[in-house]
């Protein structure tokens, strides 16, 4: 008796955003893991930290994984799909099954969508409810503020700017990226420097040189 109800308490016990964290990298993303042309980033700040997307996969892409767990309330979800499309290459909802229909209703067509499960052992699973695509309206100025002020001076230099337009506030600088650069290019450029970072991945900032 006393086996079964430890067993019903633990079925009872809603999945916590932490929890669904923990497998979404053990079981999705551990291809990811460790590979030295891939960052995967906890909490990775949008237009200047409006949102943080809760996990970042770099790759060829930038693709934006947000938790909503049966634990979680959809509050946020509307600031978060506005500020998540304007930047990332694709994203995937991950969400609680209580979920599924009030999301199904307010997501773009091209956002991924994985509907948690639990097991009879408690342990969570994921389903491929809806097949994710390419973000089709990515904003320009939007994805340059990913960048460090150092990045964007650096790329700019790169580029030829004018020595004024390399004084000028950082949102100039955005600015300018968004405007003169073509868009397939600035998606590499950032990507690059996401990857370079010292203090995330412990190594030199890459070289853009190539990519011009």
């Amino acid at each position: 008796m006393a086996s079964q109800m430890k067993r019903t308490s633990g079925e009872a016990r809603a999945v916590r955003d932490r929890d669904v964290r923990q497998a979404l990298r053990r079981k999705v993303l551990r291809e990811h893991i460790g590979d030295s042309n891939t960052l995967v980033l906890d909490e990775l700040g949008l237009r200047h930290g409006a949102c943080r997307v809760d996990i970042a996969v770099v790759n060829s892409y930038l693709h934006g994984y947000e938790i909503k767990s049966d634990a979680d309330t959809l509050e946020r979800l509307p600031n978060q799909i506005s500020v998540y499309s304007a930047v990332l290459d694709r994203a995937t909802l991950v969400v609680g099954r209580k979920h599924i229909e009030k999301v199904k209703a307010v997501i773009p067509e091209w956002w991924g969508i994985k509907v948690v499960s639990v097991g009879p052992r408690g342990g969570i699973d994921f389903e491929n409810y809806r097949p994710l695509s390419m973000n089709p309206e990515i904003d320009p100025l939007a994805l340059a503020e990913l960048l460090w002020r150092p990045e964007a001076l650096r790329i700019l230099q790169e580029l030829g700017a004018p020595p004024a337009i390399l004084r000028k506030p950082r949102s100039s600088l955005y600015r300018y990226l968004a405007e003169v650069l073509k868009l397939d290019k600035l998606r590499r450029f950032i990507r690059q420097c996401l990857k370079a970072r010292e203090r995330w991945r412990g190594h030199s900032p890459l070289s853009l040189g190539a990519d011009l």
